[in-house]
């Protein structure tokens, strides 16, 4: 497709949308805008975008597509400041924000001067933030969630997503509401709880010191989330509050079904509540990219000598497989294996998993 499309906030989500958009649609002209220069000229050495904007007013009256790839906060006080603009015929306007429902109440005034405002929620990212981490594939095979406003008609939609053919995410129209409280409850309100963990861990730490370098293993990856932008999550609760404090009052009540368990010594309770949780869970699409990152891990049960890491990555170097991290678990609990690597994507692990299996005689595990 050709066109004048703007970016406003070039971090990882931005930067990602650049990047498929520059790829997919090589005439387009992509201009990047960022509060942090140093951003805005990365994305420009990357490739994500085509210009570095410098009057935003004018190139946003100009384009043929508008993402407003900002906190939720900021992207409330764009809208206000945008509609205000003569806005070019038929140019949609997008953002990528978390919650829906508020967002979408202010773009109505977009239906008011009758341009297309569609709300967007690409359901991929990572725990590293910044133009830096962007990826031409970051939304492949995500469920990228859709909310036309009453001004956007079904060929807008249909045009946003041509716009957004090179993230090969998987597009879903979603009322508002429905958003807010899927995503309060897969996304949203597990933040929430991996905080609340690393504060009871950091309540204790004073007392046993040890506890922060145990603290591995299975507790790493529950807590693995609570490393995110706390920026961007703020942000985001306080838009989703209504939601959130329904499913912590359920939570809470979760907790109490679970000291009563524990208080009455009910063994067999005790064990249906993991069994039940367990068969749920062992069911549910968990290899599908979703609202909370996806970690590609390996572990490898390896002797303890000298070069055996240079072994393994030089196995996966030779088949040219990418390996996003690398460490040794000291703490193992629940997980086999005392080498930990990350992979980009699930077809990466499966090829690394392949690699070792064939080229070396130790034990692969995936959990």
């Amino acid at each position: 497709m050709e066109g004048t499309v703007v970016i406003v906030g070039l971090g990882l989500i931005g930067g990602s949308i650049g990047l498929s958009i520059s790829q997919e649609n090589p005439r387009a002209n992509v201009i990047g805008y960022d509060i942090n220069r140093k951003e805005t000229r990365l994305a420009m050495a990357m490739n994500a975008i085509s210009e570095i904007g410098t009057d935003l007013k004018q190139d946003i009256e100009r384009a043929d597509l508008i993402f407003l790839c900002t906190p939720v906060f900021q992207t409330e006080k764009l809208i206000d400041e945008i509609s205000a603009w003569h806005i070019k015929d038929n140019a949609i306007i997008t953002d990528v924000g978390s919650t829906k429902k508020r967002i979408m109440q202010k773009a109505k005034v977009f239906d008011e001067i009758g341009c297309p405002f569609i709300g967007g929620h690409p359901m991929a990212g990572s725990h590293k933030s910044g133009v830096a981490a962007s990826k031409v594939l970051l939304f492949e095979n995500a469920f990228y969630l859709l909310t036309p406003g009453n001004s956007a008609t079904d060929f807008h939609v249909e045009q946003l997503k041509k716009w957004l053919a090179g993230t090969r995410a998987k597009f879903l129209v979603v009322d508002p509401m429905e958003h807010d409280e899927i995503t309060g409850m897969v996304s949203h309100f597990p933040h929430i709880v991996a905080s609340s963990l690393v504060h009871q861990v950091k309540k204790v730490h004073a007392k046993q010191p040890l506890i922060s370098r145990l603290a591995a293993g299975g507790f790493r990856d529950l807590s693995r989330i609570a490393s995110s932008d706390p920026v961007m999550w703020r942000d985001i609760t306080m838009h989703n509050t209504e939601v959130l404090k329904s499913l912590l009052i359920g939570w809470q009540d979760e907790m109490n079904k679970v000291v009563n368990l524990l208080e009455q010594q009910d063994s067999e309770e005790m064990y249906l509540y993991f069994k039940e949780a367990k068969n749920f869970r062992d069911d549910m699409p968990i290899l599908q990219k979703g609202a909370i990152p996806s970690f590609y891990d390996l572990f490898v049960d390896i002797p303890d000598y000298p070069g055996i890491i240079h072994e393994i990555t030089g196995h996966l170097a030779k088949e040219a497989i990418s390996i996003v991290n690398i460490r040794i678990m000291e703490t193992r609990e629940d997980i086999y294996g005392v080498l930990s690597i990350s992979f980009q994507t699930e077809e990466d692990r499966k090829k690394g998993e392949a690699c070792i299996r064939s080229t070396t005689s130790y034990e692969v595990f995936t959990v």
